[in-house]
This record gives structure tokens, sequence and C-alpha cells, in this order.
């Protein structure tokens, strides 16, 4: 064979094994199509059983739940049915009642009608025998009347007027009896021990080493103390003991406690005496706002403004004539609500115009004012009531007494203030006298603060550093002691000291 006929041959092999394998992949093929189908199938006919069993559970399902609903129905309507049963037997009843209750109405009213015809009948009758009675006595109704008290006015005149004299001697003897019984009743009900304040603070300290502490280099310490308390520390040769002078006592218990902190402190410096009398003003102000709470639980005046309270608080530290007011006004507050008790008044308004009736005298060195006008202000401006307001406005006859409530906190107030060893008149003066002296200082510009100190004896004075020089220092203390001359009477001389202090403070880190 040639070449070509052996590559023709190849080729003809090739062309018919390429033939051969596409007829047996394309059997191949719809072999696997055919088994592809059948499985189809096979899925639907399973889907179309669990359908229909699906269906068929649906269905019981279904039926079960109507049958409940239903039975449920059915029950619902038997309710209501023996429901409208009994409204309607309800309905019948009270048809029934108002029928009664009609009949009897009428018959009410029928004989409403006898009443009042029987009445006119009396009255004309009356009317007529009076008329008769005229005809033949010859006078009028009135006049007949007018004729009898005139001749029992004549015949008894002094018989009436011994008869009216005695009942009115009786009735002021029985009036005055039972007020006597009842604020003598108040009084041994309420058995309060009376002390009076003093001017002066003693503080104990564990050694006299401590005063040399206190007072510091140059007595720097001690001057920075009593510039930021108010107060003149008094260091003496009695042994273990510091006395604080101030006649305000708030200036006093801040001290106090600032004192007996730098004593456990023991690093007493002027940095750290203002720190501590900060920490000694906060906790006064708890003391102030405890004691305000247990005076408004021991009165039962209750739902005050938390504000109005740490008003009342500061009285605990108020004196006037030497009598805590703090303690005058509890005590008040007692009295007065067993008078109200007594003569039927309001006892809840009593006691608390007799707790609040001085809460004025908390801020009236600070307002302008008198502390009935004052307290007025604080009281409405918190919401107080009005008839507590007018309850304790009148203590002092600043304005009418317009409640009982008014009369018995006025009533109160003297009983309270009139108790033996109650109040020093010297005391309140002196008092008075020193805040005097204070508001004449504070009134000049450019003082910042000032405290009398030394029984009054001197006074302090504070200025703001950037406001004045020097001179003008000098010059406000000679105003302020001119003043005092010409408006204040005092024993003695008053001495006044302008302190004007610049102070530069840097941090190094």
């Amino acid at each position: 064979m040639s070449l070509t006929t052996v590559f023709i041959l190849l080729a003809l092999a090739a062309l018919g094994g390429a033939v051969i394998g596409f007829v047996f992949r394309w059997l191949l093929v719809l072999s696997r199509k055919g088994s592809i189908e059948v499985a189809i199938k096979q899925i639907l006919l399973d889907a179309r059983e669990e359908a229909k069993k699906i269906t068929e559970e649906a269905q019981e399902k279904g039926k079960g739940i109507i049958a409940t609903s239903e039975s449920s129905i059915a029950e619902k309507e038997d309710k209501i049915a023996r429901a409208e049963d009994r409204v309607f037997k309800r309905e019948e009843a009270l048809d029934k009642k108002q029928g009664e209750l009609d009949s009897e109405i009428q018959a009410v009213k029928g004989r409403i009608e006898e009443v009042r015809q029987i009445k006119e009948r009396a009255e004309a009758m009356l009317s007529t025998r009076a008329e008769e009675l005229a005809k033949v006595a010859g006078l009028s109704k009135d006049q007949a009347k007018e004729q009898l008290y005139a001749e029992l006015e004549r015949e008894n005149s002094d018989d009436l007027m011994m008869r009216a004299a005695k009942l009115e001697r009786d009735g002021f003897e029985r009036l005055e009896r039972r007020s006597r019984e009842i604020l003598v009743t108040s009084i041994h009900r309420l058995g309060n021990s009376v002390a009076s304040d003093t001017m002066a603070t003693a503080v104990t300290i564990p050694n006299d080493d401590i005063k040399g502490k206190i007072i510091g280099k140059e007595g720097r310490n001690i001057k920075a103390f009593e510039r930021a308390t108010g107060v003149e520390v008094i260091i003496d040769d009695t042994p273990g003991s510091i006395v604080l002078s101030s006649y305000d006592p708030l200036r006093r218990a801040v001290a106090r406690v600032a004192l007996e902190n730098l004593i456990i402190d023991g690093r007493i410096q002027p940095a750290k005496i203002e720190e501590i009398v900060q920490k000694a003003q906060a906790d006064v102000n708890k003391i102030i706002k405890e004691k305000a709470e247990a005076a408004a639980f021991e009165t039962g005046v209750l739902n005050l403004d938390p504000r109005l309270l740490m008003i009342l608080g500061r009285l605990h530290f108020r004196t006037s004539y030497g009598q805590s007011v703090l303690q005058h006004s509890i005590e008040m507050a007692h009295i007065a609500g067993m008078i109200a008790e007594e003569v039927g008044a309001n006892p809840a308004v009593a006691r608390a115009g007799a707790l609040l009736h001085d809460i004025g005298k908390a801020l009236d060195h600070e307002v302008q004012g008198t502390h009935v006008e004052i307290g007025r202000r604080i009281l409405q401006k918190f919401g107080v009531q009005e008839e507590v307001i007018k309850a304790m406005q009148a203590h002092h006859e600043e304005y009418p007494y317009e409640t009982a409530e008014s009369y018995i906190v006025q009533v109160a107030d003297a009983i309270s203030g009139g108790r033996p060893g109650a109040r020093r008149d010297s005391v309140e003066q002196y008092i008075k006298r020193l805040q005097d002296i204070e508001a004449i200082a504070n009134s000049f510009a450019g003082v910042e603060k000032s405290y009398a100190i030394s029984a009054g004896r001197e006074v302090r004075v504070f200025v703001k550093p950037d406001a004045m020089s020097d001179f003008q220092a000098r010059e406000l203390a000679r105003n302020i002691a001119l003043r005092i001359e010409n408006e204040l009477k005092y024993p003695g001389e008053i001495k006044v000291i302008a302190i004007r202090e610049t102070r530069a403070i840097e941090f190094a880190r």
C-alpha cells in the first residue's frame, strides 16, 4: 500500500470512531434523561400525597375548631339569654316599685295640701280673732303690742335692769373664769426649761500648748481665724479652755466647730483655717436643717418647703431677750394648739402660725423691714396658707386680728415670753446695739464685711482692696466713727479698724 492509502484508511477509521462515540454518548444522555424524568415524577407524586395528607389534617382541625367555637357561642348565647331574662324581671320589679312610689307621692301631696288648707284656716281664724279683739279694745294689733310692752317695762323697769346687769356680770365672770382655766391648763400641760443664752462660748483644749499654735507667729493664725469667722478669740491664763466671744450665736457656732476641728487636725495655719471654717459652715447648715425638721415634727407642722425649713432652723442660733427664738416658737406652737382645741379654733393653723410667727427674725439683719413684715413676705414666697399668715401677722398688732387663731398666737406669745427668767431686756438691747454698729459699717461702699467684737467696743471693717486705696481706707474708718457717734448711744468708746489686705496667690507645679 501506498502512504496515501494508509492515511485515508486512518482518517476513515477516526471518523468511524467519532461517529460511534457520538452515538454512544447520545444513548447515554437519553438514558439519564429518562431516569431524571422518572425521579421528578416520583417527587411530584410524593408531594401530592403529602399535600393531600396536610389538607385532610387541616380540615379535621378546622372541624374541631368550628365545633368548639359553636359550643362557646352557644354557651355565651345561653348566658346572654339568662342575663336578659334577669334584666327583664328587674325592670318589671322596678316598674312595680315606681308605681307604688308614685302612689305614695300622690298621697303625700294630698296630705300636704290638706295641712296647708288647715294652716290657712287657722291663720284666718287667728286674724279674725285679733281683729275682733282690736275692735273691742279700740286698738290695732301693733298698738296693742306696743302698749303691752310699755306697761310691762314701766312696771318692771327696775327688775329688768337688775336682771340685765346680773346676766352681764355673770356672763363676764363666767367667760373670764373659763378663759383663765384654759390658759392655766395650757401652761401646766407644757413645762419647758428656760435657759438664757450667753455671749461667749468656751472651747475645751487638750493642753495649753495648743494656745501657741492658735495664736501663730506674730498672731497671724488668730487674726486669720477672727477674720474668717467674725468672732473674737479670747486666750488668757485660764487653763484648758479658749473663749469665743460674739453677739451672733450663729458665728459662735461656726467658730466653735471650726476651732474644734482645727485642734483635732493639728495643722493650724491661715490657709487651713479658711478651709476648716468653710467646712464648719456646712456642718452648721446641717445642724440648722436637723433642728428645723425636729421642730416641725415635734409641733406637727408638716409639708413645709425645705427652703423655708432652712430659714426656720436659723432661729436655733437666734435669741430674743436672751431666749432662744426657735425654742420659744416650739413652746408657742404647743400652747397655741392646746388653746385652739379648748376654744374650738383650728389647732393646725394655730400651731403653724405660732411656729412661724418669728421667722422674719432669721433675716431681719439682712432684709429691710420689721420681722413681721419680713416673715409675711417669706411665707407668701413659699406658698404657706393664707390662714397661717393671718394668724402670725397680728402678734405685735401691726395687722388687724382677722381670725380667732391670730388672737391665740398673740396669747401664746405672751405666755411663752412671760415665763419667769425667759427673757432679759439688757441682752436684747446689747445685741441690737452690736447689729446697728455692723449695719452702719456695712452701709458704706467698698466694705466687704464687718464684725463688732469686744462687747461692742471695737468694730473691724474689711474693705475690698481693689475698690479703695490705703488713704481711702483711713477716711472710711473716720466716716464710720462719725456716723456711729451721731446715730448710736453707747457707753465708753468704740474703736473702728479698717483692714485692707491684698493677696497674691500663685501655684508651683
